[in-house]
């Protein structure tokens, strides 16, 4: 099972503390929080795990080599000379991901008690090319899914903006979830992601696909999840323990 781990972020809003060290590598509960998702990957089956680098790239090399890879496959998405954002980094990484099975996909600074085998296997049952993890919380920006939980359109409501590739777009028709950073991916997005540019969003990309593709939802029961993006959230990551790893 293949996975990647976005981990190639500048961490602006955790500066100081980003400005020598990279966001994968900034502790909670006493551990990176790059070791923390590796390691409840490789405990939820997954042994093949790339992750993408720009910022500070040579420290979360090291970091790996230091810890022999965690005693599984990882092979590194070079960023360095240009960060290509979400949808930009999966398709450089094809080199890695391409093949017959799905991946996974989590960004570095999500910890939550969601379980990733439990989704990869949703996303096998039904195909599609994509299914993302989805929760109730409040922002600005969501995702808008039918009541079958396909993804129709995207919403800002700080500023009222809405993108959909379906005519006649309402988006008050749809239930509004917002994106926790974690998706399971089929490999054929590659031969649709061919003609794109280098550097694009993930989630322009299935928008862009949506009337076409099947994009569904997981929203998880019970979900706990926090983004440690900012330093409140970092703060209060240090106390959680939502992916089961002990607090040091």
């Amino acid at each position: 099972m293949k996975a990647m781990i976005f981990a190639a972020g500048l961490g602006t809003r955790l500066r100081p503390l980003t400005d020598s060290k990279p966001k994968a590598l900034i502790e909670v509960g006493g551990r990176p929080i790059l070791e923390r998702i590796i390691l409840k990957l490789k405990d939820s089956g997954f042994n093949h795990i790339v992750i993408n680098v720009h910022h500070l790239s040579s420290q979360i090399i090291d970091f790996l080599h230091a810890k022999d890879n965690f005693g599984i496959k990882i092979d590194i998405s070079d960023e360095s000379g240009q960060l290509l954002d979400t949808g930009g980094g999966i398709k450089k990484a094809g080199e890695f991901l391409r093949g017959r099975e799905p991946f996974l996909v989590h960004n570095v600074d999500i910890i939550s008690n969601i379980n990733l085998t439990a989704i990869y296997q949703r996303h096998q049952l039904r195909d599609p090319l994509a299914t993302v993890l989805v929760s109730p919380r409040e922002t600005s920006r969501y995702l808008l899914f039918d009541d079958y939980g396909r993804l129709t359109g995207w919403t800002n409501r700080s500023t009222g903006e809405v993108k959909s590739p379906l005519p006649d777009f309402d988006p008050n028709q749809y239930k509004a979830e917002a994106f926790a950073g974690i998706h399971v991916v089929s490999p054929k997005i590659f031969k649709l992601m061919k003609d794109w540019d280098d550097r694009f969003s993930i989630i322009d990309f299935y928008l862009s696909v949506a009337a076409k593709e099947r994009i569904f939802s997981y929203p998880a029961s019970n979900l706990k999840l926090i983004d440690i993006g900012k330093p409140e959230t970092l703060a209060e990551a240090q106390y959680c323990n939502y992916d089961g790893l002990q607090i040091q």
